[in-house]
């Protein structure tokens, strides 16, 4: 894909832009000039602005102002707010957009099951609503292990395997500002839900599931026109023992009955919702001796943490893809850039416990980082002391750092995983290989 400035291009509103987003939309800014809006949940004061924020009110106040900036269309990657934020704006403003009910309906993770147990039974799992208020007593007659996480949420926030009542007690106990952290993240997806998908119920409570064990993977793609096109799959490659993602591997190593499988389902269960436009990722499990594929959920915006990994391996920028779709364009008339490598992977830093959580790289070692791998991505996530603690009991673990990286291959890549890894004083997430990879470009060439 070329970059070229354009002057007096139309201006894009992206919603919540940080992180991958930032530097995905940065490499676009000259032929699509955008401005950002939105806060940072993980920062203080910008997160102070989760106080009695409403999505529709937000909405009404940047349509207001779309006319004097300029914006002629709206993206966001944000799974907390931005992607039902962008929804409702483009649809205030008849701008193509993903539907505000398809949103709803992917991101509600209860009513997410119901919509496959009727369209895609066979890859469902068992589940069904806690029947307990967040704090309440843990019910009797549950059948343990299960899995459990909450209705509407992000980021693996309170989703893991437990096996037994003491742990499901130990879960859900929350402090004060716990609760209203959690209770202010779902409200207004709350609101929103109440009035377009009554019948969803309540996002303010838990799901339980049955438990599955099989390689994980996500899938993604986009729709256009009602059509739906898959990109690719990803591998999820967790920390061993544990349900914390230590890698995202691309090419996934997937068999071909596995990749059309999860494009099967995607179709059906997208139809089923009235998603008719937009990017998608679906998380799910494939065991390849029983040939079972099962949903894990359907996130109604683009990974943008995979969105570097497909521009390195296949030339695709997904980024640019969004930006595409905000304006309407189909995105498979774009040509592709050069790749770079032939296999590429999200690297994830975490610790397990509090006195394992290693320094910071000094500004030496990033130096030094950087002169040795300039085709790195480093993402540092330095938090203090409470918040560590508090991802520890909502998530397991404490992330610290990503790291992109590239290769000729996958042994090529993990070698410069181990070097990069060392030069940073970071625990190597490159000990655990994938198989080796099915090619995956003349099924989506099949498909698409």
């Amino acid at each position: 894909m070329s970059r070229s400035a354009s002057p007096g291009a139309p201006r894009t509103l992206v919603l919540f832009n940080y992180d991958w987003d930032r530097v995905g939309f940065a490499r676009w800014s000259q032929a699509f000039p955008h401005d950002s809006a939105g806060f940072d949940l993980f920062s203080f004061p910008s997160n102070a602005r989760l106080v009695g924020f409403d999505l529709e009110r937000f909405a009404a106040r940047l349509a207001k102002q779309a006319g004097k900036c300029g914006w002629q269309a709206v993206t966001s990657n944000h799974e907390q707010f931005g992607a039902l934020a962008a929804a409702l704006l483009a649809e205030r403003m008849g701008w193509p957009g993903t539907p505000v009910n398809a949103i709803l309906a992917c991101q509600h993770k209860l009513y997410a099951r119901q919509v496959l147990a009727e369209v895609c039974p066979a890859s469902n799992t068992g589940f069904a609503p806690l029947p307990a208020r967040y704090g309440d007593p843990v019910p009797n007659g549950l059948e343990y292990p299960l899995f459990i996480k909450p209705v509407k949420a992000a980021f693996s926030v309170l989703a893991r395997v437990v096996h037994n009542r003491e742990e499901l007690h130990e879960m859900t106990r929350f402090g004060v500002g716990e609760l209203w952290v959690i209770r202010n993240l779902v409200e207004p997806f709350e609101r929103v839900a109440k009035k377009r998908l009554p019948l969803a119920g309540t996002a303010h409570r838990l799901l339980i599931e049955q438990p599955v064990q099989a390689a994980q993977y996500n899938l993604d793609g986009h729709v256009f026109n009602g059509e739906l096109r898959p990109l690719g799959v990803v591998a999820s490659i967790m920390y061993p023992g544990t349900q914390a993602f230590m890698r995202f591997d691309y090419p996934a190593s997937i068999p071909a009955a596995g990749q059309m499988k999860a494009i099967d389902t995607a179709r059906r269960f997208l139809q089923a919702v009235g998603f008719t436009h937009g990017l998608f990722n679906m998380e799910f499990f494939y065991d390849a001796a029983t040939d079972k594929l099962t949903v894990i959920e359907f996130n109604p915006r683009m990974a943008a943490q995979f969105s570097d990994l497909y521009l390195r391996v296949d030339g695709i920028d997904l980024h640019r893809v969004a930006l595409e779709l905000a304006f309407g364009r189909d995105p498979a008339l774009l040509p592709r850039a050069q790749p770079t490598a032939g296999s590429a992977a999200s690297l994830v830093y975490r610790a397990f416990a509090p006195d394992a959580v290693p320094a910071m790289p000094r500004r030496t070692q990033q130096a030094a980082f950087h002169a040795a791998f300039p085709d790195a991505l480093l993402f540092r996530f330095p938090k203090p002391r409470g918040s560590m603690t508090r991802d520890f009991k909502w998530l397991g673990s404490y992330r610290y750092g990503i790291v992109h990286l590239g290769g000729r291959d996958q042994a090529d890549l993990f070698a410069r995983c181990q070097q990069a890894s060392q030069s940073l004083g970071w625990a190597s997430p490159c000990a655990h290989a994938q198989p080796d990879v099915h090619d995956l470009s003349a099924l989506i060439s099949e498909t698409a």
